[in-house]
């Protein structure tokens, strides 16, 4: 795990590539105007009050007063007064920290990673990455050879920068820029699911769940038994790897004596669909494997384990609850998913292959096909945000303010439904007005919205714009935008907003 500490206040950060969870303790909301790119937009950040602080602290703090006029003129200004507001309100900010996260291993020797080398250890929060799987001896020899920081600790950098909503600047990660985070690596191979130990019989540990709980454990000596919220999140493997699991930390930390911790989730780019490939290919590794096929292999090699009340539902094809739309109706906790419409991970295990030649008549069905069925998926799941752009992950990357969904974006979601659960603890059904927190775009093909993320040629390795782009693909916008009238990026605007 990745760790630093502030003065009298221990903030523990640990990160992995892909999969996260933050831990926001006590909590109070402050109004901030944010200008970006010449668009101002009201934005409300998340202050948790310092948390762990030791007794017979008795650090004062200063007071400084925020002027708004002439904002727009002098912006430097302005982010100078916001920034001493937050050292005011945490004096450990109001040193030079060092804000990369530092390296540390649990103490527990007997939960380990694939190879058998220590996991992280982690003093307050938690995280997890994500990094695809290996499902038998042979591509899980091949994946240690070609990709060993999934499967060893031996290598991981002695720190890591957190980015996107693990950044700790407010500028770029409004809500939760001062909650304490804790990330952890991927190195267990088994979408975060395995319970089995390396022995003299098994090359490789599949711990995954085991970490996880490891790490709650190590953490309530460290400040979570005094938390209130603990927000679980990931992407990609790890995104799948929180709907595994959230139900099982909560009832964990109920089992040890902190039921009234409340446990979030926080899953991006994990809710895969188990649907028929493209072009079917043999299950050789994991990306020509077809999903389903993956994971029934996956989960025997693992043993792995799957939330209980889904492992009921499905009993006998356990593997079903790998599968967002499949899982999600039996979890209790509060979850957010965060889901590109054309996740680029699913089209690879379908086969379909987007940059190179030009998308044929069929694939490009199969595409908007695909687009269909996840938002068919998402329909019921009432905190959510999917845009319709060729994409993978989002929440630690450093644009994942700017993507937007009907002119939301994804931090205003989240915090959205963060209200929507505080209110609903005060027994009030309605949500927050003017706080959209359920966002799909209507459009019906890759990258439709003008805020997804920048394309590049992976020939030329030039940017390719949204126009560009849907041409490739063998869409003409231009020839579509003259038969209505008007402006190719106007039309593309309609398209995201659902016109």
């Amino acid at each position: 795990m990745y760790s630093k500490r502030q003065q009298e206040r221990l903030t523990v950060i640990c990160l992995v590539h892909s999969a996260l969870v933050l831990g926001l303790l006590q909590s109070g909301a402050v109004g901030a105007r944010r200008l970006r790119g010449g668009r101002s937009e009201r934005r409300a950040s998340l202050l948790p009050s310092a948390p762990h602080r030791q007794r017979g602290d008795t650090t004062t703090t200063e007071s400084f007063a925020l002027d708004f006029t002439a904002v727009e003129d002098n912006m430097d200004s302005f982010m100078t007064q916001v920034k001493n507001l937050a050292q005011s309100l945490y004096p450990c900010s109001a040193q030079k920290l060092d804000n990369d996260m530092k390296l540390h291993f649990l103490e527990n020797m007997s939960v380990t990673c694939n190879d058998g080398t220590p996991p992280l250890n982690t003093r307050d929060i938690l995280l997890f990455v994500g990094g695809w799987y290996c499902f038998n001896k042979e591509n899980c020899d091949s994946r240690y050879e070609t990709m060993r920081r999934l499967m060893s600790s031996s290598k991981w950098p002695q720190t890591k920068t957190g980015t996107g909503i693990l950044s700790p600047l407010p500028e770029d990660n409004p809500h939760w820029w001062n909650a304490n985070m804790v990330f952890i690596p991927y190195c267990s191979s088994d979408v975060w699911s395995g319970a089995t130990p390396k022995t003299d019989q098994n090359d490789y540990a599949f711990m995954g769940s085991l970490i996880i709980k490891e790490v709650v454990k190590n953490l309530l000596s460290k400040g979570l038994d005094n938390g209130k919220i603990l927000l679980l999140a990931g992407s990609s493997a790890g995104g799948t790897g929180v709907l595994l699991n959230v139900d099982a930390v909560s009832e964990l930390l109920e089992e040890l004596g902190h039921p009234n911790i409340q446990v979030r989730g926080l899953s991006d780019s994990g809710w895969f669909l188990d649907n028929k490939q493209y072009l079917c290919t043999d299950c050789v590794d994991t990306i020509s494997c077809a999903p389903t096929e993956a994971i029934k292999r996956g989960i025997k090699y693992w043993g792995g384990v799957v939330p209980e009340r889904c492992r009921l539902a499905h009993e006998g094809s356990e593997w079903n609850c790998f599968f967002g739309y499949r899982v999600y109706p039996t979890i209790r906790r509060p979850v957010f998913v965060v889901q590109w419409l054309f996740d680029e991970a699913q089209l690879t295990v379908d086969n379909i292959h987007l940059m190179g030649q030009p998308v044929q008549e069929g694939q490009w069905r199969y595409i908007q096909n695909l687009g269909i069925e996840l938002r068919n998926t998402l329909k019921d799941v009432p905190a959510m945000f999917a845009p319709a752009c060729l994409s993978h992950e989002v929440i630690t990357r450093n644009y994942w303010i700017d993507i937007q969904v009907k002119g939301t974006s994804l931090p205003r979601a989240l915090h959205c439904w963060e209200r929507s659960l505080h209110d609903n603890s005060k027994n009030s059904k309605a949500p927050p007005k003017g706080c959209p927190m359920h966002l799909i775009d209507n459009c019906p093909w890759p990258h439709c919205n003008p805020t997804c993320p920048t394309i590049r040629d992976q020939v030329t390795g030039q940017e390719m714009n949204v126009i560009q782009f849907l041409m490739h693909m063998g869409f003409d916008v231009q020839k579509m935008a003259q038969q209505q009238g008007m402006d190719p990026s106007k039309l593309l605007g309609m398209l995201s907003s659902g016109s």
